[in-house]
């Protein structure tokens, strides 16, 4: 199975995939354990059943990222292609579940050019003004200010604005990608 980076389409079906196999390989491991242990002694009161049990742990946290991600899938590979398409000139990032303390908001994809950040997410349950207001909290945080950010839940409205930032882009031809990926880093940091 090939690697897939965060930020790009298909990341969050990869890792739900190599989460579930971690999953399955950490609980087999504890349970081969337990069982070489009991099958040694005849009981259960061995070292090797507390070695099993604190295996456990770690098997239980992959098991929480399966659970955490199993929800979300990732952005659909036309839309992927539509926005690359329209955005030549922009630092673009897809397939991100951005968690916050009291939220886990899914977002298909964000466009950053200059000092705008705009984000599309399909779902309908995500409060797009908190989650704006979230990610340019996380950004003034880091130092990154004057920034508009803004995610939508309609497609046109967002690919609208997606391709008039990258016929902006094409014309002004700033030397800002170095800030783009940076913004775009800080961004991932905070995404599942």
């Amino acid at each position: 199975m090939k690697k897939i980076e965060k930020g790009v389409p298909g990341y969050l079906d990869y890792k739900k995939k190599i989460e579930i196999i971690r999953t399955v390989i950490y609980f087999g491991i504890v349970a081969a354990i337990f069982f070489l242990g009991y099958f040694q002694t005849h009981t259960r009161l061995n070292l090797l059943t507390v070695i099993a049990v604190l295996g456990c742990l770690p098997a239980s946290k992959a098991l929480v990222g399966v659970i955490a991600r199993m929800p979300y899938k990732s952005v659909d590979r036309g839309l992927a292609a539509d926005v690359a398409s329209k955005t030549t000139h922009l630092t673009v990032c897809y397939d991100m579940v951005i968690t916050s303390t009291e939220k886990i908001m899914p977002v298909d994809c964000i466009v950053i050019s200059g000092h705008n950040v705009f984000g599309y997410t399909h779902s309908e349950k995500v409060d797009t003004e908190e989650l704006s207001k979230h990610i340019k909290k996380i950004l003034e945080d880091n130092r990154f200010t004057g920034l508009t950010v803004k995610v939508l839940n309609k497609y046109k409205a967002f690919i609208a604005r997606a391709e008039g930032l990258d016929h902006i882009a094409a014309v002004e031809r700033e030397d800002s990608k170095e800030r783009e990926e940076a913004i775009r880093g800080i961004i991932l940091n905070i995404s599942l």
